[in-house]
């Protein structure tokens, strides 16, 4: 692990690896840069990676505030490009790792993107009359509400049930019976530190960056799980609509987390699309 600072003195940590043109991973919520790891023997063969821990992730006490929201993690990744000298960048956002580049695109343009890749993401997770792309199609303020409530009784098994109790039939029926997975990600949440995490749960539920879409002007992979927990195809679709110079790759029987699911294929896609669409 390496780590640098911010500009507003934090420390951040993440692991690079590789060699060749710089590949930026951003990870989901309540994850770290571990969960890239399965990936890594194929992309540092063509890149290098710079995996970051998402500030408050990855069991890295923060010094500087405990309240970080979407904004602040879209100012440490230009903080990243900054202290390692990098012009220009492919960048990967999973899940809250999509929401923080729509919010670095919101507040710094594309010029220091040269690609990047959406991974089973909506740019609005709220739904309402107008929006029913988001969170399972009903997920509305109340229901927002009331997730934020049960975060701050029991957040280890709140976070579990938002994954459950989705779309996806499987996530379902082992929670409900409650599967060895489901036990230790239980274990490692319990772990984490919440007030900080739901602090930055809050910023992302309230964020709308459908209006960032169509200014979007790099070549963009998106990558979708047809069984996500989330999300239906439908949002998948909304994405290709409305950025420009993109495609999408679904995956077959994944969830909210397809890149895991078929590494190596991601892996594979992921390097050829930015190998075959030189913007810079």
């Amino acid at each position: 692990m390496e780590t640098f600072r911010a500009d507003d003195g934090e420390r951040l940590h993440l692991r690079i690896a590789g060699n060749g043109p710089p590949l930026i991973l951003l990870h989901g919520w309540t994850s770290s840069h571990t969960v890239w790891n399965p990936l890594l023997p194929d992309l540092q063969q063509h890149h290098r990676v710079f995996c970051a821990d998402a500030r408050g992730h990855g069991g890295h006490a923060l010094a500087v505030t405990q309240t970080p929201n979407v904004a602040r993690l879209a100012r440490d990744l230009l903080n990243l490009l900054d202290h390692y000298g990098i012009e220009h960048a492919a960048c990967a956002g999973h899940s809250m790792g999509a929401l923080t580049l729509w919010q670095f695109i919101r507040d710094q343009g594309c010029g220091r993107l040269s690609h990047l890749c959406i991974i089973d993401q909506s740019p609005k997770l709220m739904t309402d009359g107008s929006w029913p792309n988001g969170i399972y199609g009903n997920f509305d303020a109340a229901r927002s509400q009331r997730l934020i409530d049960d975060l701050q009784g029991d957040f280890a098994e709140a976070v579990l049930r938002l994954i459950a109790d989705g779309l996806n039939a499987k996530a379902r029926e082992t929670y409900a019976r409650n599967s060895c997975g489901w036990q230790q990600t239980r274990q490692s949440l319990r772990g984490l530190a919440p007030g900080t995490l739901i602090a930055i749960w809050k910023s992302l539920v309230a964020a709308d960056f459908r209006d960032v879409l169509p200014r979007i002007a790099v070549p963009t992979l998106l990558t979708w799980g047809e069984q996500s927990n989330f999300y239906t195809l439908a949002t998948a679709q909304f994405l290709l609509d409305h950025i420009p110079s993109s495609m999408l790759h679904c995956y077959e029987g994944a969830d909210h987390c397809p890149q895991l699911l078929q590494p190596a294929r991601f892996a594979r896609e992921l390097s050829a699309f930015i190998a075959d669409n030189r913007s810079r």
